[in-house]
């Protein structure tokens, strides 16, 4: 059974609507990704998810269980894009509280030194630099050792290397067994953590796949770019059944298809003596199918939330 199921779903604030008929599912231990554009109606499916807003229209599960359910308290935890705590509240107080609320918690200290605010331990939130705010923020959706985490643009305002660490952390997460679900716009995140992604814009879904099945399927096209000493006729190329196009540039080739382009190619001059340099393919990229997806959608999704 599935941990999330999203059926149809609908929100409307006023007379618009920021979600329109978004389905998808969410398997156990898997790490899902919601990708858009700001504005594409993200944050709001999360919320709905999380239990934090009402649907106005359609159904969606959690755990086999409606997302307002009391049970779901010990069993979801929850990183928002925009959270906050009182002033003097200090690092320690901070999850040694949220760690109270549950049957079987985390270590907080243990959360504490691996998000890497052990020298905050006694600082007050107020003091709280953004990105230690945000590896905060991350503590506190985990310290109730979920079954389910949902991480709302979770890299926000970290350095790189912070970054780097926070994304070994959700890695972790998921191979002790925890359903994560990541909502980001970041391309190289998703990429990284993801094992299938949604992407929505203008509140609907265009796309649910793997990173690689999302890149193969919307941007299919490689371009292979490589000099020759003595360049060879544009037609033993396009012979080629995976080569579209041939574009050459003095010593320097450019070939554009699909499939297996580069061994294709490198037979090709394999068969006729010639020895490429400066070979490199260019293939489809999760950047180029979420820009192919979301393209029509610009002038839209600054009207929703």
């Amino acid at each position: 059974m599935s941990d999330i199921v999203v059926n149809h779903l609908m929100k409307r604030y006023g007379s618009r609507t920021a979600v329109h008929d978004v389905s998808f599912s969410v398997e156990p231990g898997e790490i899902f990704g919601i990708l858009g554009p700001n504005g594409a109606g993200k944050t709001t499916t999360v919320e709905v998810i999380a239990g934090l807003r009402d649907a106005d229209g359609g159904d969606v599960e959690v755990l086999g269980l409606p997302p307002t359910a009391p049970e779901l308290r010990h069993q979801v935890g929850v990183q928002l894009q925009e959270s906050s705590l009182p002033d003097k509240l200090r690092v320690a107080e901070a999850l040694g509280l949220y760690a109270s609320f549950h049957r079987h918690p985390a270590d907080p200290a243990e959360l504490i030194d691996r998000l890497g605010l052990g020298d905050r331990r006694d600082t007050a939130y107020a003091a709280l630099s953004g990105g230690q705010k945000q590896r905060l923020s991350i503590a506190l959706a985990l310290v109730g050792n979920p079954r389910l985490v949902l991480l709302d643009e979770l890299t926000t305002g970290l350095d790189p290397a912070a970054r780097r660490d926070t994304w070994q952390l959700v890695r972790d997460v998921r191979d002790r067994g925890v359903t994560v679900v990541l909502v980001t716009h970041a391309m190289e995140e998703a990429q990284e953590l993801c094992d299938r992604v949604a992407v929505i814009a203008a509140g609907r879904v265009r796309a649910v796949d793997t990173p690689a099945g999302l890149a193969g399927a919307v941007a299919g096209e490689q371009r292979l770019r490589f000099a020759l000493t003595a360049p060879l006729p544009d037609a033993l190329f396009t012979a080629l059944p995976e080569v579209t196009s041939v574009r050459q540039h003095g010593p320097q080739t450019e070939v554009t298809g699909a499939g297996n382009l580069l061994f294709a190619v490198v037979g090709l001059l394999s068969r006729h003596g010639a020895v490429p340099t400066d070979l490199r393919l260019d293939q489809p990229s999760l950047d180029d199918a979420y820009l192919a997806l979301t393209a029509a959608d610009d002038t839209l999704h600054g009207s929703l939330r």
